[in-house]
């Protein structure tokens, strides 16, 4: 049974040398070695591959059958290890690899996609794979090594507990939908007291306090409930129908259609703040792309009167 802690790559490059010059003497030259290193690692790895690998001639070697046979192998091998540094220094230096991203589902309506168009640009070298999903299970799977970055919300229950490191990327202000015939439609803002007596397309989870609640507390009274839709788009097409009204995410806007319009509402707006989570020793890919998400401007939110 071969010695295989003896083919490593040093000695392989070595006998690769020989393998290309023809000459001990050049390839010690060539990597550094005095004449007697050389002929001491080449004694030990005839030993270990059972036989000679050079036939020694008059003046310089030449390959064995079975020289011949590993030198391929040894191509190979130093092949791959030459790629595998390559890579892990295009990782190391953020212009290669895979890089997840976690994102909840309003993020990418504009945010995310956004971003990676100019990310893709500056790091073409970079693979790219999303997953969306609610932020507990994004902070879940970025727990477990399974996500390079999250973009996470506070809402509705707040940041999980043992967030990892956290990076603030903006505050995103909810705004209010109403269908194009609302007499409140010609506004430029709303004042949330106006609509009191409104019925609200909403599916927060129940027995959490929501932006909506707090809000509608705070102007006086309790929002009147609906129908309950959690797709975005579902919930535009029943504000469309006139059966109410909804909050939406400044980070949505783009999503809205266009018999719809946006207002934001008058004082102080609710908001939910949008973070960037990402494990203890980041990539340097996942920096620059939470750089980038920092940087996002949003689209015009509020719909020509």
């Amino acid at each position: 049974m071969h010695n295989l802690n003896a083919f490593d790559a040093d000695v392989l490059r070595l006998f690769h040398e020989i393998a290309e010059s023809g000459s001990f003497t050049a390839a010690a030259e060539l990597l550094g070695y005095t004449q007697s290193a050389v002929s001491r690692r080449i004694a030990a790895l005839e030993r270990a591959a059972g036989g000679p690998l050079f036939e020694r001639l008059a003046r310089g070697v030449r390959l064995t059958p079975a020289g011949e046979a590993l030198h391929r192998h040894a191509v190979a091998v130093l092949d791959r290890l030459e790629r595998a540094g390559e890579e892990l220094a295009a990782i190391h230096g953020g212009r290669g690899g895979t890089l997840r991203l976690g994102a909840f589902a309003t993020a990418n309506v504009d945010l995310v996609p956004g971003t990676l168009r100019r990310f893709v640009e500056r790091r073409p070298g970079v693979e790219l794979r999303l997953v969306e999903g609610l932020t507990a299970r994004l902070m879940e799977r970025l727990r477990a090594g399974a996500l390079d970055v999250a973009v996470i919300s506070d809402y509705p229950a707040g940041l999980p507990a043992a967030a990892p490191h956290t990076v603030l990327l903006r505050e995103d202000r909810l705004l209010v939908a109403l269908p194009g015939g609302h007499r409140l439609a010609g506004d430029a803002e709303v004042d949330l007291r106006d609509l009191a007596e409104e019925t609200w397309i909403e599916a927060a989870p129940r027995g959490q306090p929501t932006l909506l609640v707090t809000a509608c507390a705070a102007a006086g009274f309790t929002p009147r409930g609906g129908l309950r839709v959690a797709e975005w788009t579902g919930k535009f097409g029943f504000v469309a129908a006139g059966l109410g009204v909804t909050l939406v995410p400044e980070l949505a806007a783009r999503a809205v259609p266009p018999d719809l319009v946006l207002r934001p509402l008058r004082g102080t707006a609710p908001v939910r703040k949008v973070y960037a989570a990402l494990p203890e020793t980041p990539l340097p890919a996942a920096l620059e792309l939470v750089e980038m998400l920092g940087e996002w401007k949003a689209c015009t939110t509020a719909s020509p009167i």
